[in-house]
């Protein structure tokens, strides 16, 4: 995994040399231990190597909700956020109530993120109710985590006047759990992620799990949301299965980026999606059957192009 991780990284800090002269892309991704910020890193060599006349970097960010404040400002090319965010922001609904991003269009949906509870073994926390008083790290401000932690807790009647929110990066949650700091954390990220796994590695961990009644009254408040199964040994000593909810991710552009350059990423992307599976296992969700069951907003007419050209199955809410 760390070799991954450092692949991702470089693939981020170095231009090939036949793309010297290229336009760079900028792709806003999210904190250096999740899955946005490696998968970016190969979305980045791909652009890169495919993509005539075009290289492509990473950038650190809160993550969603930041990132799609970064395409509406034309501050980033590229971005990739939670299916939720994305709604949200381009209906402004929810977190983005009266500040409406109609210009985002997707030119994909990658993989899913899970919600995944993570606490030590020893600390008591079995479910969302045993957070009541507890310290406890929801996300970094502006991420999708805190938005689906949000969404999960008040929709099962629990708020932040309920329990002392720490809003924490992935690797600040994970260093604070191992330091008693706070009793558990919220992740929404594909898995494994790299910062759940480095915990794992140095305490027992638990990942608490969610009711059927809490995931249902969850996707009430939130359709985006689907259940989901976290694989026994996903992490060390995690040694039986999880049942969570998960949110796709989508990778999202401005209405305003030229046709044929979105056409280009989307197929450079779905066609060497093994050089991204190399960078993180989460990319093998990267198919184009996934992108059109999940996207929650217009695809980019580059994008759609693409996949018209595949014979793909378009739904009508996912045509400009």
């Amino acid at each position: 995994m760390k070799k991954m991780l450092f692949a991702a990284a470089m693939a981020a800090l170095v231009v090939p040399a036949a793309n010297a002269q290229a336009q760079e892309l900028s792709i806003a991704t999210g904190g250096t231990g999740g899955v946005y910020y490696p998968y970016g890193g190969g979305l980045a060599e791909v652009i890169g190597k495919y993509v005539d006349g075009y290289s492509a970097s990473v950038e650190v960010t809160g993550a969603s909700v930041e990132n799609m404040a970064l395409i509406q400002r034309g501050d980033s090319d590229l971005a990739l956020a939670l299916a939720d965010t994305v709604y949200q922001a381009f209906t402004g609904t929810g977190a983005f109530e009266g500040r409406e991003i109609s210009e985002a269009r997707a030119l994909a949906s990658i993989y899913p993120n899970a919600v995944q509870l993570v606490t030590l073994a020893d600390s008591g926390i079995n479910s969302l109710e045993d957070l009541r008083g507890k310290r406890v790290s929801v996300g970094a401000p502006g991420s999708g985590t805190e938005l689906s932690a949000q969404i999960i807790l008040s929709a099962n009647g629990i708020t932040y006047d309920d329990f002392d929110a720490q809003r924490l990066n992935f690797n600040e949650t994970a260093d604070a759990i191992r330091d008693g700091d706070i009793v558990a954390g919220f992740w929404s990220v594909g898995p494994p992620t790299s910062s759940i796994m480095n915990l794992a590695a140095t305490r027992d961990i638990s990942v608490v799990g969610l009711s059927e009644e809490e995931i249902e009254n969850a996707r009430e408040a939130e359709p985006t949301f689907a259940p989901f199964t976290l694989r026994e040994g996903l992490y060390d000593g995690m040694t039986e299965e999880v049942t969570t909810i998960s949110t796709p991710n989508v990778l999202v552009v401005h209405a305003d980026m030229d046709e044929e350059l979105a056409y280009n990423i989307t197929k450079a992307m779905y066609e060497h999606v093994a050089e991204l599976i190399a960078i993180h296992p989460a990319a093998n969700d990267t198919t184009i059957e996934f992108s059109v069951a999940s996207t929650p907003i217009p695809f980019h007419p580059g994008a759609l192009r693409y996949l018209e050209e595949v014979g793909a199955d378009i739904q009508d809410h996912q045509r400009p």
